[in-house]
């Protein structure tokens, strides 16, 4: 099964928020999990792609840059640019890094090198340490490439697929 590199992200935090939201598969609404303990902020919309499981027993996380914040349950069309990787206290944490698909900003960027190294040591740094005053573990292992992360995404997607009983949106 090919991959796209166009793919929705279902939007669970926005860019600048830093109350950490969850969606509830069970209860098909939002959780408030908690609020950042860090002085930081997302760095752009945040939340996973449908109809994917990742290592971590979670739909695969998604970071989509974009200008302006959208809301909570938002699906955005968004082009996979590349991947993060990390691991925290429930092990590997991969996520990937998209644009969104309909963005004039944004359309020039098909690859990681196409953002601004600001913008991605921006991100970096805020996943290294935003669960820091939690006392939580994470460990940053940096950036994958566009093709890296779609194989991330194929794989989750068939793993997925393959389930008895997968979570799914309503």
């Amino acid at each position: 099964m090919a991959v796209a590199d166009v793919t929705d992200v279902f939007v669970e935090i926005p860019k600048g928020s830093r109350n950490k939201y969850e969606w509830d598969f069970d209860q098909g609404r939002f959780r408030l999990d908690r609020m950042l303990f860090s002085a930081v902020q997302y760095p752009g919309d945040y939340g996973f792609v449908p109809e994917t499981f990742a290592e971590d027993g979670d739909p695969l996380d998604a970071l989509v840059i974009l200008s302006d914040p959208t809301f909570p349950g938002c699906l955005i069309s968004s082009r996979v640019v590349g991947a993060f990787w990390m691991s925290d206290d429930k092990g590997r944490d991969t996520k990937i890094v998209t644009v969104p698909q309909s963005d004039p900003r944004w359309a020039h960027v098909r690859e990681l090198e196409d953002i601004p190294r600001h913008l991605l040591d921006e991100i970096a740094h805020f996943f290294s340490i935003y669960k820091d005053l939690e006392r939580k573990k994470v460990v940053v292992e940096g950036f994958g490439s566009r093709t890296e992360a779609l194989a991330e995404l194929k794989a989750d997607r068939e793993r997925w697929l393959s389930m008895d009983n997968p979570l799914r949106l309503p």
